[in-house]
């Protein structure tokens, strides 16, 4: 929950070649207050059965900058026979040689306080798509 002095952060996550939410993605979350500071680890969750984190740590006061981390390697080994079946023509390895062409994907984003971000992420084997959403 966001509050006047600072910006709360939710996002989900949905498998693009399976058509459904991607369940068991490892969701890291870091803040920074200023471009120049470092970078601080706030910890993580795991999406649920619908593609959502909802237990993501609240960020600190004086965040400017955040990043979220999404582990997407393990889940696509996990989903992986579903995929060849959805995607029938097309190659499992492609030229990126074996396996996952994106084994993690990292957003990083700026905010203010008082509002909130969702930020979901579109996901195959072979791209992703971000977008703040509502």
């Amino acid at each position: 929950m966001s509050t006047s002095t600072t910006a709360s952060v939710s996002t989900h996550i949905l498998d693009t070649s399976l058509g459904r939410p991607a369940a068991g993605v490892g969701v890291a979350l870091a803040a920074r207050a200023g471009r120049d500071a470092d970078w601080r680890e706030l910890g993580g969750s795991a999406t649920d059965a619908d593609g959502r984190c909802k237990d993501l740590p609240a960020l600190p006061e004086g965040t400017t900058h955040v990043r979220l981390h999404f582990a997407v390697e393990p889940y696509f080994a996990t989903v992986q026979p579903q995929q060849a079946d959805a995607q029938q023509d097309a190659p499992a390895t492609r030229d990126s040689g074996p396996g996952v062409f994106f084994p993690e994907v990292a957003i990083t984003f700026a905010v203010v306080p008082g509002e909130h971000y969702h930020v979901p992420l579109l996901l195959n084997p072979f791209g992703y798509s971000v977008y703040r959403g509502s």
